[in-house]
């Protein structure tokens, strides 16, 4: 192929296979899958069917530069400001919108470079705050026109000044080789930091887990008590009317033992569970799989929209109870209010990098069923400002209000008070920074961390005045069923 433009783009056959080109990538270095698992909900299409949610699908690896920070360390922000305005603006505009560039894990713990909230004190299961990637290719698909991609930029250390566009050429070409090749069979090498599982030791003092309680699942186990979780609730809902805060989202942290590779387990979690905001992310020694339904921020040239999600009630397989429940939700003051609050601060945070009259309510308040789970997703866009970047918008939007409360920080300083452990990458987001400045974060709902021989299962919701503690929890539970599916229909897991 004679190609002289940038990207370097080749075409892959009508039958190529996202998941079983993951199969082969997956022991790569930063694997990392864009997994739009599921379509978007009918409720979301247009007229013609067609829709840019869960339209498209990407999967890359093995990047050229990797940015790693733990919670105390130099600010790393920074470093991310100067890798985006290093990066290369050529781009196709007729393929989809990630096209190679900066990628990877924002964890919750993240925010705090940028405000004074506390973490949580036992820190038993560590993770980075941020673990990003510098990807020079990207396999992108596109679920609609049901064609796929190989797009190499060519680009090196963003260390150094860009090397010369016939430069780039060559590296493109030998790295879309290489990756033809991969597809083909040829082995890739491994990262070295994956473990297998009988090699894995805890990270963590023993002690915390002995303090653990069992769930009514013997192999699940919770770092809150249902007592303990329901007390927080009821502190939280004092709090609120006292005037500390309007909201505050509150997790319990879920824990398994691991019983199989983190790839195998996320192919089961998007089977058990497929969301248009999935996400396989593999970090070395911890990996994150996601099958988030919630988009936190998405860029197209200057426009920017975000997705919050607020109000849930189960799915449970009966379609005249569903549609009974749907109306209930639909009906709802607890959750139409909970859902206007954070439409409210995620309003005010766009604000902060959008032009004064651009920031509008697309929707308010629209039914989205998933597998297991039915939402109230709002929609709020905006135009970014001039001199704004991607960098800035993210700042100040991060993290999601949808997984905080309201006031953000207020909210964020009673989780730190609160939850027994860091949040980790549970509500923070996985995403992009593509070659020509397109952008896309989800948030970390529906996630699962592995690491240290055990899986994370991080489940919360949103608190305020009219919150009962045991339907709160009972909630937290309907949203971990996928997630646990996935993960019990392993043999070996003990739930007897």
């Amino acid at each position: 192929m004679n190609q002289t433009e940038l990207p370097l783009v080749r075409a892959l056959p009508a039958e190529f296979s996202l998941e079983e080109a993951f199969v082969r990538l997956a022991t790569l270095p930063g694997c990392l899958w864009f997994d739009s698992a599921a379509r978007a909900p009918r409720s979301e299409r247009n007229a013609d069917g067609a829709t840019d949610l869960g339209r498209y699908s990407f999967l890359t690896a093995d990047p050229v530069e990797t940015m790693e920070a733990t919670v105390g360390q130099s600010d790393p922000w920074l470093k991310l400001d100067n890798w985006y305005r290093r990066l290369p603006r050529d781009v196709d505009s007729s393929l989809p919108p990630f096209q190679g560039g900066i990628a990877g894990l924002w964890g919750y713990e993240a925010a705090t470079w940028l405000e004074s909230i506390g973490v949580a004190k036992c820190d038993d299961l560590p993770t980075p705050a941020i673990s990003l990637g510098l990807y020079d290719w990207t396999i992108a698909m596109d679920h609609q026109l049901n064609r796929a991609w190989i797009i190499s930029q060519g680009i090196g250390s963003l260390q150094t000044e860009l090397p010369s566009a016939a430069e780039r050429l060559r590296r493109a070409g030998e790295r879309a080789e290489q990756v033809q090749r991969w597809l083909a069979g040829d082995p890739p090498t491994p990262d070295e930091r994956l473990r297998n599982l009988d090699q894995s030791v805890p990270m963590c003092d023993p002690r915390v887990f002995a303090s653990q309680h069992p769930t009514s699942l013997k192999s699940v186990r919770s770092n809150f008590t249902s007592q303990q979780y329901r007390a927080a609730i009821d502190a939280i809902v004092e709090s609120i009317r006292r005037g500390d805060s309007f909201q505050v989202n509150l997790a319990q942290r879920l824990l398994v033992e691991a019983s199989l590779s983190s790839p195998d387990l996320y192919l089961r979690l998007r089977r058990h569970n497929p969301a248009p905001f999935g996400a396989y992310y593999g970090g070395g020694e911890f990996q994150v799989l996601s099958s988030s339904p919630e988009g936190f921020l998405q860029l197209r040239g200057r426009h920017v929209e975000t997705r919050p999600i607020k109000g849930t009630v189960p799915r449970t397989g009966d379609p005249k109870t569903d549609e009974t429940l749907a109306a209930q939700l639909l009906a709802s003051e607890k959750d139409r209010a909970e859902n206007v609050m954070i439409v409210d601060l995620l309003r005010n945070d766009l604000s902060r990098a959008c032009t004064d009259d651009s920031v509008n309510v697309s929707k308010l308040w629209g039914l989205e069923r998933y597998q297991y789970v039915q939402h109230l997703v709002s929609v709020v866009e905006g135009e970014l400002a001039e001199g704004q970047t991607v960098t800035d918008l993210l700042r100040v939007c991060f993290p999601g209000g949808s997984v905080t409360g309201a006031p953000k920080i207020e909210a964020m300083k009673t989780i730190a008070r609160l939850e027994p452990n860091p949040r980790g990458p549970y509500c923070g987001s996985i995403g992009y920074i593509s070659c020509g400045g397109n952008a896309d974060f989800n948030i970390l709902i529906r996630t699962i961390t592995a690491t240290g021989g055990y899986w994370q299962i991080p489940v919360g919701g949103g608190i305020t005045a009219r919150s009962n503690a045991e339907q709160e929890e009972a909630e937290t539970w309907a949203k971990a069923e996928g997630m646990l599916r996935a993960i019990l229909e392993n043999p070996n897991a003990r739930n007897e």
